[in-house]
């Protein structure tokens, strides 16, 4: 869905969901990584989620998924069967302390097992589990055409609140990146 700039890996996070047949939503372990990096690396041909042109490696993503506050940015799968079929990751914004409540999310689903509403689950999962994170607004950066993380982003509330024109070639075309943000903490957009 949009760029995944976070780290590492995450507590127990279950979702009562899962009991009725749609998979469960929990915590990251390395173990999942290679799982991980699969689902991600199945986005990059298509063009649309992410700016990596070439497949990343589970070593490559080592430190992204140790190096991680999981109390304030888990990594969450949804598994169903044994299987992964889609994580969302909280990744800190700028870096700053002033930031420090707002988190640019990222999730990425199994080829199959997309238009099977596990990105939905995985986003409503996020928006209720933000205050016990200590969240108040989450970014999604999203290229413009792409279509389907806008439509999911834009059903969950997320308004447009930044545009850059032609920032990524991707296969020699420009792109643009749009910045998608909603605030989560019940203040509004302007709280």
């Amino acid at each position: 869905m949009t760029t995944d700039e976070g780290e590492g890996g995450s507590p127990p996070a279950t979702s009562p969901a899962g009991d009725r047949g749609q998979g469960v939503i929990r915590g990251a372990t390395e173990v999942d990584l290679p799982g991980i990096v699969a689902i991600y690396n199945a986005s990059i041909p298509g063009r649309l989620a992410t700016a990596d042109t070439v497949p990343v490696t589970v070593e490559a993503r080592l430190s992204w998924f140790r190096d991680r506050d999981v109390t304030r940015h888990p990594l969450w799968v949804i598994e169903r069967g044994g299987a992964l079929e889609g994580w969302l990751s909280f990744g800190k914004f700028y870096g700053r302390p002033a930031y420090a409540a707002t988190a640019e999310i990222g999730i990425y689903v199994d080829p199959g097992a997309q238009r099977g509403g596990v990105a939905t689950r995985l986003m409503q999962h996020a928006l209720d589990r933000a205050p016990s994170l200590g969240l108040s607004t989450f970014l999604a950066f999203v290229f413009a055409h792409n279509h389907p993380s806008l439509a999911l982003c834009r059903r969950f509330g997320f308004e447009t609140w930044g545009h850059l024109p032609r920032v990524a070639v991707l296969d020699g075309a420009e792109r643009d990146l749009l910045i998608l943000g909603r605030r989560v903490d019940g203040e509004g957009r302007d709280g």
